[in-house]
């Protein structure tokens, strides 16, 4: 079973070598001079750079655009922001509660917290939309209750993290990391996809500006799980057992699964530039994209239908990779997309 950290453990003789992700002994000082994973102190460098606030984006137009969009086209918006109105606050509580307790390296705590911090400034995000764009925010916020396809969804996506509530072992904490990877890379991105082709027809350029900033945020995200995987995988290579990779790529396919359901349930074939075999391939290219960053075998094999979609969600081309050094001449909105 895994222990929560000692908040204060002066009792610690723990060296910077010793750090664990988790299973460590560490004393509670968070001493950044001397760190063991310096991708994650590079990233925490990252998402300080990257500090925004949604009264940044003007959404005036989007007023008038919203009360112009097709009966399809409202009650899709409506429901993609309800899915990602879940996630971020499923997101902020889960890292914060169920995540970073067991997490035992100082420099991994930092990037989880701010990590919180950008899922509930996320969520002040989505209320901004709401309660300038819609005219029925309640009905909005009350559809992860009354959307049974969306509550199925969402209860699928609580469940493996409820796994680490009731059962925190050493694996239980990997999966909520595969879990995670899967939110962060799949499902916020399909969200995202939907808004941005309204933006590519001229409609909600305000929300689709909001959410290249929460996007910005959730690379970082993702990068940060990713690297949790790939640096368990390297401490810890006897939990990455042929049964746990397999139940992990269950995972994935019921992820899928789950998201070309929903993909086509919200846009029921009358959203233009987004048919459901676009939909469908969209979700398993981010499902391989996922699984090959972490060194899986892909299970799709399919190309990006929508690359435009990488270029909507860019806010410039300067280029920075953060993995291996020391950041240089990061400014915000620099991170590129393509170096993940």
């Amino acid at each position: 079973m895994l222990k929560r950290k000692k908040i204060y453990n002066p009792e610690s003789t723990e060296h910077v070598n010793d750090r664990k992700i988790f299973g460590g002994n560490p004393t509670g000082i968070f001493e950044l001079n001397n760190i063991k994973y310096q991708w994650a102190y590079n990233l925490w460098e990252v998402m300080l750079n990257n500090t925004w606030f949604p009264k940044e984006v003007d959404m005036t137009r989007d007023v008038n655009d919203y009360k112009n969009l097709t009966e399809m086209e409202k009650a899709a918006y409506d429901k993609a922001l309800s899915q990602l109105i879940f996630m971020d606050s499923l997101q902020t509580n889960n890292i914060i509660d169920n995540i970073n307790p067991y997490v035992t390296s100082p420099e991994v705590n930092l990037i989880l917290v701010r990590q919180s911090f950008e899922e509930a400034l996320h969520s002040q995000s989505y209320a901004v939309m709401v309660d300038t764009i819609s005219t029925n925010s309640e009905e909005i916020y009350e559809l992860w209750r009354t959307d049974m396809m969306l509550k199925n969804k969402n209860d699928a996506i609580a469940r493996v993290y409820d796994e680490l509530t009731v059962n925190p072992t050493d694996r239980n904490f990997l999966k909520a990391c595969f879990a995670n990877q899967i939110l962060e890379g799949i499902y916020f991105y399909s969200g995202f996809a939907y808004i941005y082709t309204l933006a590519r027809s001229g409609k909600m350029l305000g929300s689709a500006q909001m959410i290249r900033f929460i996007q910005r945020d959730e690379v970082t995200h993702l990068v940060l799980f990713q690297n949790l995987i790939n640096t368990l995988r390297k401490d810890r290579p006897d939990l990455f057992t042929t049964e746990l990779l397999d139940e992990v790529y269950d995972m994935f396919r019921e992820a899928v699964q789950l998201e070309v359901t929903w993909g086509k349930y919200i846009t029921q074939g009358q959203i233009l530039g987004l048919t459901d075999e676009i939909v469908e391939q969209y979700i398993k290219y981010l499902a391989d994209d996922r699984l090959s960053s972490v060194g899986m075998e892909k299970l799709y094999n399919v190309d990006n239908p929508i690359k435009w979609v990488d270029d909507f969600s860019k806010f410039n081309d300067q280029k920075t990779n953060f993995f291996e050094g020391t950041v240089a001449n990061y400014s915000k909105g620099s991170l590129n997309f393509d170096d993940f």
